[in-house]
């Protein structure tokens, strides 16, 4: 069976039945099907180009595409690409060459999850794309500029659809309430309107979940065709509220990116917000941990250097005490390091450094600072001859540690954040340093 070939509408799901016929029926989403965008024009002239609509579950997707296959003159073929081969894609691409050839109808192909598609597969399909042979239209959840090859994509147009809004969910529950013809108008179904926020706020702008909520509690508590559904129906519907977090996806990298970014900006509420979203999600704490410790080296640095042990606390903390009581430690170290002073000039200086040995064309250690353990080293190797002992000289002497060929080098410029600012002050009193021009950074 097709994948727009409908069930009987009475034992179809809620969600399929309401999918929206046209495209005025489409809730949400304008910026994509409006009545004045591009693609919405594409579509009404039947002049469609290869493009992916990305996006959340449950905004659109297929919807879209369900009504492309209603409307286009083309001849409509789909391929979900979690069954479909490489063979599969050539036999339709075969099919849309002969197609052409003696009813010049086009074909447009329909490939749901395209980024299931491994390489072998995109890269089949992509001389057909490029030729004409076929107009693909890819639906998919995960970002499409990590899951297709660039080949493949630099022929696609990409549109993004959006979450649901609160105001797209509720009118989509309250169609489906008082339809009678697809959804639930024939009987005396009603909501308070604490259940409706309840359940828009579990499905994160998810309308098929939000569909589903609907029907797996009309089916489960309606008597007499009548029923209020109230905060305790949903209750007992839904059980705790999770958030939708794919910890192998795409909005796995963005929260975490909101997270340090939050966190580098020192707004510690939004940090705080982007780290619940997480552990509410599911995220392996671990993961949070370790990235409190690159950014407590990277972007705090010796503006702070209390932020790295702070990190490293929070992370033992979490291996010590596990979950879910390690949330506070976890938070205690993401307020620490948000409000802490920022410097990333640790990670400047020893990028140049690598920078400066990956560059040299061989790298030779002074005699005076090499290695004069052994007994014989100093005589004949003039190991360690002429080096001064910093203790021997009330802690510090001027003296040269670097290779000759890299006098004058400099690296590190410290900042003038939190106790670097102390760090800037004593290097200008070394008189070995203070001699290099070194630019102490505000």
């Amino acid at each position: 069976m097709s994948l727009f070939e409908s069930n009987p509408l009475s034992k179809a799901p809620l969600a399929f039945r309401m999918r929206p016929r046209t495209l005025d029926e489409v809730i949400g989403q304008q910026h994509i099907v409006g009545p004045k965008s591009a693609l919405r024009r594409a579509i009404e002239r039947d002049e469609l180009h290869s493009f992916v609509l990305y996006g959340p579950p449950g905004t659109g997707k297929t919807s879209v595409a369900q009504i492309i296959a209603s409307v286009t003159n083309s001849h409509f073929e789909q391929l979900p690409a979690v069954t479909s081969g490489v063979g599969d894609i050539r036999k339709v691409a075969a099919d849309a060459v002969q197609r052409f050839k003696y009813y010049q109808q086009r074909t447009l192909l329909f490939v749901d999850e395209i980024h299931r598609f491994n390489k072998s597969q995109q890269d089949v399909l992509l001389p057909f794309v490029e030729d004409g042979t076929l107009t693909l239209v890819g639906a998919t959840t995960e970002n499409p500029l990590y899951e297709l090859n660039n080949a493949l994509l630099s022929r696609l147009k990409l549109y993004v659809l959006e979450a649901l809004s609160y105001e797209d969910i509720a009118t989509i529950i309250n169609h489906a309430l008082l339809d009678k013809e697809r959804g639930l108008g024939s009987l005396n179904i009603s909501i308070a309107p604490a259940a409706l926020e309840q359940i828009i706020s579990t499905c994160k702008g998810d309308a098929r979940m939000a569909l589903n909520i609907i029907e797996t509690a009309v089916n489960s508590f309606v008597e007499q065709d009548i029923l209020l559904i109230d905060e305790n129906i949903i209750a007992r519907v839904i059980g705790r509220p999770m958030v939708k977090y794919d910890k192998s996806g795409d909005y796995h990298y963005d929260t975490i990116s909101a997270y340090i970014k939050s966190i580098r900006g020192s707004d510690p509420h939004a940090a705080l917000f982007w780290l619940a979203a997480m552990l509410e999600g599911g995220e392996d704490p671990r993961f949070i941990a370790r990235r409190l410790i690159i950014h407590a080296a990277e972007d705090i640095g010796l503006a702070d250097p209390f932020a790295l042990t702070m990190a490293m606390s929070a992370a033992q903390a979490l291996d010590y005490v596990g979950m879910p009581e390690a949330r506070i430690p976890l938070a205690e170290a993401t307020i620490y390091l948000c409000l802490a002073p920022k410097s990333n000039s640790s990670k400047i200086a020893i990028d140049k450094a690598l920078t400066t040995v990956r560059d040299m064309s061989r790298i030779t250690v002074p005699a005076h600072i090499g290695d004069n353990s052994h007994s014989q080293a100093s005589r004949l190797l003039k190991k360690g001859q002429g080096y001064k002992y910093p203790p021997d000289f009330g802690g510090y002497v001027e003296q040269y540690y670097l290779p000759d060929e890299l006098s004058g080098l400099i690296l590190y410029n410290p900042s003038g954040n939190g106790y670097e600012a102390n760090l800037a002050d004593f290097m200008k009193k070394l008189p070995n340093l203070k001699n290099r021009n070194i630019t102490f950074e505000k």
